[in-house]
């Protein structure tokens, strides 16, 4: 059974999430601010198979423990927020979240759209084969083929390619590619990335200009025409 943490300072609200997810099949812990939040994450890390994340609590809040979180783990991680100003999203993607719900919500579609996370990470780590479209990527063998031809790439270009197609749709941040390709102690200009995503998506000819995307004012990433 897959677990979900559910972190909400609102109990009606733990709740109800709680509830459906339970009635969907699913083994629910709750947590009743930040902190408790990020001790429950460590204690059940090997447990927990996606997180349902408010903003506004206690102690740590919800972009400090995702940011946390993001340190050490690529876990699913949904953003749950009465706010709903373009500047919270922003910020929720940057912090490393993979889908965002403004309450007032229906608690069925939330369990959709946990249900298309789980699925999506289940795919992703399935093998190290991934096909995308035209494009087949294999990690074992090293190898980008699109159309069946070989395309030669960088380390960092291959890097940074399978940061994407591990999770397709999920927007990353400049600061994200930096510190998870470069790593963290790299002293170097940030606009590094964008070069290396430019010559990413020329090698990928066509297919990179139709599936590479830029979204403006936070990063990257690669989805379905």
């Amino acid at each position: 059974m897959q677990k979900i943490l559910v972190a909400d300072d609102e109990a009606r609200i733990r709740k109800l999430v709680s509830d459906f997810l339970k009635k969907s099949g699913y083994d629910v812990i709750e947590a009743e601010d930040g902190d408790q939040t990020f001790e429950l994450f460590v204690k059940y890390r090997e447990n927990i198979s996606l997180i349902i994340l408010d903003i506004m609590m206690p102690g740590l809040n919800g972009w400090e423990v995702c940011k946390k979180i993001r340190e050490s783990s690529t876990v699913p991680v949904i953003m749950l927020t009465a706010r709903s100003e373009e500047f919270d999203e922003l910020t929720g993607y940057e912090c490393g979240i993979d889908d965002y719900v403004t309450k007032p919500f229906s608690p069925t579609i939330l369990v959709k759209r946990v249900e298309a996370l789980l699925r999506r990470a289940s795919n992703a780590n399935k093998n190290n084969e991934k096909k995308f479209s035209e494009l087949f990527f294999n990690d074992d063998a090293h190898e980008v083929r699109l159309n069946g031809e070989e395309i030669e790439l960088t380390l960092k270009e291959y890097n940074i390619l399978k940061k994407f197609l591990d999770a397709p749709g999920r927007v990353f941040s400049r600061e994200q590619l930096l510190d998870s390709i470069w790593g963290y102690d790299f002293s170097g200009d940030i606009r590094t990335v964008d070069s290396h995503v430019a010559r990413l998506r020329t090698k990928l000819g066509d297919w990179g200009n139709k599936h590479l995307k830029t979204v403006y004012g936070i990063g990257y990433k690669i989805e379905e025409a």
